[in-house]
């Protein structure tokens, strides 16, 4: 009678205790910022589709990764939302992080020309305090290297990677001997640069470097006849660097000698091409279009690299503060899946995003970078751009 009086007791007790409640999730916002005034997504610019041109902002891809990673996310007690902020022009960049402040939001995805986000990048760490910014578009070399910032990650390829990916096509090929043709924009002087140091690394060499300008003049008109550029016989490729592109889509088949074209026409170096297909490329594709209505471009990807990179982090470490979840990354501590059969992560050094580059004509992927030899070295992926000891980044 004791044992039976004690078991009701404890059912008694049970019975008016509540359950245990599930613990909150925690909320974060990613803000994705741009400005409606942004020429890169003109709409004759958009019409146009140069090479590398992006087709759309950057939200897509972000929106996208928040699905593909919402059962990891809900697992972990993270509830991640995605905030779309598109201002009128740069101006409004203050009163944005002040309204970013008061929601305490410390992600954020820039989609934005140079200028802007070199100015969020020097006033955000100010009024935000800890915050992780990605660079999601912008391939300037000086962002990872003397202009860098210790809260910028950058998952666009830098002009170097892309350089570097494509000089390694052409001497797997042994197509050594390059006409360059360069124009006189201001955007072309860093794509020279950049292409200088990828033929030095990989024993490519220019024979000949000719300026284009596409002109009206009658006096500079033999500067745009592309037949007459590449008339002088000697060269295995033509590399056209053209940071603007109108030029540059009109090189390929109208050389004078027959011969194939690569830089911002022809073969390029891409982060992302919508004709993908490998380690589960053609899913990912096929979701972006649903998701966006047009193809996923190397913007996009690089925008929903941004977004994993963000999931990833807060599944790694649910309470982790922005600055542990920053340190986390460009440490290496946490890998992400990019859909290109490696694992990728960010360098310490520059914050620059680890990742193969695709190298592509307007159909379809002729190759993947690291190649050839440098495949075969310890840290293959950082063969493209530059490596810790050629870093000048001091942050």
């Amino acid at each position: 009678m004791k044992k039976a009086l004690h078991l009701i007791g404890v059912c008694t007790v049970l019975a008016c205790c509540p359950p245990l409640q599930a613990a909150a999730a925690r909320k974060v916002t990613l803000a994705v910022i741009s400005v409606a005034d942004d020429a890169r997504y003109a709409k004759r610019r958009v019409e146009l589709a140069y090479p590398g041109q992006p087709q759309g902002r950057a939200l897509q891809g972000v929106e996208l990764a928040v699905q593909d990673t919402a059962l990891e996310l809900q697992e972990a007690g993270v509830e991640l939302s995605v905030r779309d902020m598109v201002l009128p022009s740069a101006a409004g960049l203050p009163q944005a992080l002040q309204e970013l402040k008061a929601a305490q939001v410390g992600h954020i995805v820039a989609d934005l020309p140079e200028g802007p986000l070199r100015e969020l990048v020097h006033d955000a760490p100010a009024i935000l305090g800890e915050v992780m910014i990605f660079n999601t578009g912008l391939p300037e070399d000086s962002l990872r290297a003397d202009d860098c910032a210790g809260s910028l990650l950058h998952t666009a390829p830098s002009r170097q990677m892309e350089a570097d990916a494509l000089a390694q096509f052409l001497a797997v090929r042994q197509w050594r001997k390059l006409l360059v043709l360069q124009g006189a924009q201001p955007g072309d002087a860093p794509l020279a640069t950049a292409w200088a140091r990828a033929l030095q690394r990989h024993g490519l060499e220019a024979v000949q470097t000719r300026p284009f300008k596409l002109s009206g003049e009658a006096h500079e008109r033999d500067l745009s006849n592309v037949r007459k550029l590449t008339s002088e016989p000697g060269y295995d490729v033509v590399a056209v660097l053209d940071s603007d592109g109108e030029f540059a889509r009109g090189v390929p088949y109208a050389t004078q000698w027959p011969r194939p074209v690569a830089g911002t026409a022809g073969l390029v170096a891409q982060a992302w091409h919508p004709q993908w297909q490998r380690y589960g490329g053609m899913q990912l594709n096929r979701r972006f279009r649903k998701h966006a209505q047009r193809p996923m471009q190397g913007q996009d990807w690089s925008a929903w690299m941004a977004g994993k990179a963000v999931a990833a982090v807060l599944v790694d470490g649910p309470q982790a503060t922005v600055a542990q979840q920053l340190r986390k990354l460009r440490g290496g501590a946490v890998f992400l899946d990019g859909f290109k059969g490696q694992r990728l992560s960010f360098r310490a050094w520059d914050g620059q995003l680890r990742q193969p580059v695709l190298l592509s004509h307007g159909d379809a992927v002729a190759g993947m970078a690291p190649m050839g030899e440098w495949l075969r070295t310890s840290e293959a992926l950082d063969t493209l751009g530059m490596d810790a000891a050629q870093s000048t980044c001091k942050n």
